[in-house]
Order: C-alpha cells, then structure tokens, then sequence
C-alpha cells in the first residue's frame, strides 16, 4: 500500500507540474486575466471536471503561479550571493541584483504576474508571503551584515528619516530581520523599491526607445542604489 500510494503521489506531482507549466504558457498569451482551467484541460486532454481535483479554482492556479514564481526569485538570489565572496558586501548587493533583472527578462511573463498589475478580484493568501519575502530577506541579510561590519558609509547631506514613518520602518524592519536604524531600513527599502522599479519599466517598455543600453543602465542604477545605501562601490 505504501508503494501504491507513492506511486500515485508521484503522479500527482507530475500532473500538477504539467498543469502549471501549461498555465505558465497561457500567461504569455492571454496574461493572468485570461487564465483558464477549462483551456488548461483542454491542453492536457483531460475533462474539465478532473483538473478540479488538482485546482479547485482559477485563484488556486493562479496562487500556484505566483508562489512558484516568488520561489524562482528568490532561488536566483539566494544563489547569487552565495556564490559571492561573503565579506565584499557590494559584490553581494551587484550580484542580487543582476540576478533578479536576469531573472526578469528570461521570464516576462511570471515576473509581470507577481510584479506587475493586480490580477481583478484576486487577493493573494498569506500562503504566498514566506515565498515573496526570500529575496527580501537575502537583501536585508547583506545590509545587516555590512551594517554590523562597519562597512556602510552613505553619501553625507541625506535627510533625516522623519519620526511620523518610524511605525512603518519598524514593520518592515521585523517583516525581514533588517537588525539596523532606522535611517539604514529607508534607505534600503528606497534601493529595493527602486530596483525593482527599473525592472518593471524595462520589462513594461516605460523606457521606450530613450535607453537602448538596458544591461548598463541598470548596472549604474543598482550601482547608485548601492550607493545610496552605504556599500562602498
């Protein structure tokens, strides 16, 4: 019995796998908003009902999708810094970095479902959040590290962080152990929020025909971001 259920486990798992590769190929035609179980059965040569089994509903699917491609992030960056030397923080933040907007631009259409528009009358489940948060925590894990190294040293003339958004660093600072002040937690989520700004407008084509050099554009963004944050590039 327990090899019989194995067996069907490991059925399951590959139906389930194919089930959401096939989403993952309408997601590039039809975009999260067109995402169809129906259409994804007829793909696979099953009746509507079975991938009921798999997928009650169209939100399943889609958390599926988004939770794989949170995970998919935040493996690229996890590797990336740990393939970096661990004590050269600005090689570490480069190398996140890099990471993500390779990862972006290889796969358009995940990282517009999970960074892009709302997808109308769905609403995330907490289920989601330890996946979305992998690459947040490797990020906040280096300036952490720096911070307690001595080895942050930002641009003198900053303003200083106003007490009224203390509250909000504070939430963000214990969502991602960000161990460091409060000025370090702003100028960190700026570099973060910003980052992943740059990739969105190239990826969206906000910047249109103006930047053609896209590789070294963000290289000098993610540089000034580093920057901004006390790495020392």
């Amino acid at each position: 019995m327990s090899a019989s259920r194995t067996a069907r486990e490991r059925v399951r798992a590959e139906l389930i796998n194919e089930i959401t590769e096939i989403a993952r190929r309408q997601l590039a035609t039809v975009g999260a908003t067109g995402l169809s179980l129906r259409a994804v059965a007829r793909e696979m040569g099953m009746v509507s009902s079975a991938i009921y089994r798999y997928f009650p509903s169209r939100d399943d699917l889609l958390t599926a999708l988004i939770t794989d491609g949170y995970n998919a992030v935040g493996e690229v960056v996890e590797r990336a810094d740990a393939e970096s030397p661990q004590d050269d923080y600005a090689a570490r933040w480069l190398a996140v970095c890099r990471a993500i907007r390779e990862w972006a631009v290889a796969h358009p259409h995940e990282y517009a479902l999970i960074y892009g528009s709302p997808v109308p009358g769905y609403a995330a489940p907490q289920d989601t959040v330890p996946a979305a948060l992998r690459d947040t925590v490797v990020f906040a894990r280096i300036v952490t590290e720096a911070h307690e190294a001595g080895e942050l040293d930002p641009p003198a003339g900053l303003p200083p962080v106003p007490a009224s958004i203390g509250p909000d660093l504070g939430r963000g600072r214990a969502a991602v152990e960000l161990n460091v002040p409060d000025d370090v937690v702003a100028r960190a989520l700026m570099a973060w929020a910003a980052l992943y700004g740059t990739v969105s407008f190239e990826l969206f084509g906000q910047f249109g025909p103006v930047i053609e050099n896209r590789i070294g554009y963000f290289d000098h963004t993610a540089m000034t971001l580093g920057r901004l944050i006390g790495f020392k590039l």
